[in-house]
């Protein structure tokens, strides 16, 4: 079975194709930048060589089209044809009352149009092009793996607000929580790298987009985000928990209505409302350590946001088998895992030094004495949805 494996944006088109048939094989990857214009950029990486091209694409259909000439062409594809395709598979975001693995019917767009407003910059842009992807390939089957799926067996205690009870049983109002398909890679990943199933692992998944979750014998018990990705964690341009009583003030002050304000602590607060340097923590860290007050304080605010979570985690599990380190940031930031990790000997957490400046991606960069490991593990969400696309196909099969 070979999966197309779907990353959305409102301009951009990226994908990985996997074969599933006697193992996990990536066949090919690639992408379509400034989708809509003439001047798009396209990519793909095959076994023959890594292309490249400039040309028009008018839409997330023509995206694919071309996606699928390249992996088909006679010369350097993978495929003979299309049909060999069994599925595209999308990282899905969230759907009113709806969550898991889903094929994508009418009543899944809807679900997901409904909750258009909790996920501005997700939701409109997947439920768009699937519409014009399963009218272009409607021999194709799409599957939507929701990120929330991951984060259904968080007790009831852990995902409810303080709200009057028919908002969450009625209005889906609850902590849902995202970035499902890292932190079930992250669970499945420890357990082969210990040898354990039973595993207490607290997952940091710290990227543009940031969460952290707690996970005991390999299911969620806690997490970071709640009913829409803008909260939790700081975000690269996203504001993360907020008092929803301070609007009133922010309204009065500046004159700016509700959607305006909404619409700054979407796209124009996180990391880079805070630190002036941009959204890109890399270039917030050099211009910490350049001197920049303003790069300072947004590196420390998001420091102090994951300790935070990490202590309620801690205390969540019980303790930690492993503390994990994914994501961009989570991978490669040096000074935020020692920013994260600083005087927490008491909990028997520490970091080794030298280890955590270099080696290979995936590594212990807590010392031998630590009694909670801690690691860097590069995630890979595309085999987390191929693998749900293959079961639920499958299982329909059956």
């Amino acid at each position: 079975m070979k999966v197309l494996v779907a990353n959305l944006g409102s301009t951009s088109f990226k994908y990985r194709l996997y074969d599933l048939e006697g193992g996990e094989h990536l066949l090919a990857r690639g992408g379509i930048e400034r989708i809509g214009s003439e001047n798009a950029k396209v990519t793909i990486k095959l076994p023959s060589g890594d292309l490249e091209a400039v040309r028009p694409v008018l839409d997330h259909g023509d995206a694919v089209q071309i996606c699928l000439d390249q992996l088909t062409d006679p010369k350097t594809g993978v495929l003979k044809d299309a049909s060999e395709v069994s599925a595209i598979g999308f990282k899905s975001v969230h759907a009113k009352d709806v969550s898991g693995v889903q094929l994508v019917t009418e009543a899944v767009l809807e679900a997901m149009e409904a909750f258009a407003d909790v996920c501005p910059a997700h939701n409109p842009p997947y439920t768009k092009a699937m519409r014009m992807l399963g009218g272009r390939f409607p021999t194709i089957p799409l599957v939507a793996a929701f990120e929330t799926g991951f984060h259904r067996t968080i007790p009831e205690a852990n995902q409810r607000y303080a709200i009057p009870d028919e908002w969450a049983t009625k209005h889906g109002i609850r902590r849902w929580g995202f970035h499902g398909a890292s932190h079930r890679y992250i669970a499945g990943r420890m357990a082969e790298l210990l040898g354990r199933d039973d595993l207490k692992i607290i997952s940091c998944h710290l990227g543009g987009s940031a969460s952290i979750c707690a996970i005991r014998d390999g299911k969620s018990v806690a997490t970071s985000m709640g009913m829409s990705p803008q909260s939790g964690l700081p975000q690269n341009n996203r504001v993360g928990d907020f008092d929803v009583f301070a609007l009133p003030a922010i309204l009065k002050a500046t004159g700016l209505t509700l959607e305006q304000t909404l619409d700054t602590l979407a796209n124009r607060s996180g990391l880079e409302g805070i630190g002036g340097s941009g959204r890109d923590l890399r270039d917030i860290e050099a211009a910490a350590t350049a001197g920049h007050e303003k790069a300072r304080l947004a590196l420390d605010v998001f420091i102090a946001s994951v300790r935070h979570y990490l202590g309620a985690y801690l205390v969540e599990l019980g303790g930690a088998d492993a503390i994990v380190f994914t994501g961009g940031i989570g991978e490669n930031s040096v000074l935020m895992r020692e920013g994260v990790c600083r005087d927490l000997g008491w909990f028997g957490i520490e970091l080794d030094p030298g280890a955590n400046a270099a080696g290979p991606a995936e590594r212990v960069v807590s010392t031998a004495g630590s009694r909670v490991q801690v690691w860097t593990v590069p995630t890979n969400e595309e085999i987390v949805v191929a693998r749900q696309a293959r079961d639920l196909l499958a299982g329909q099969a059956g």
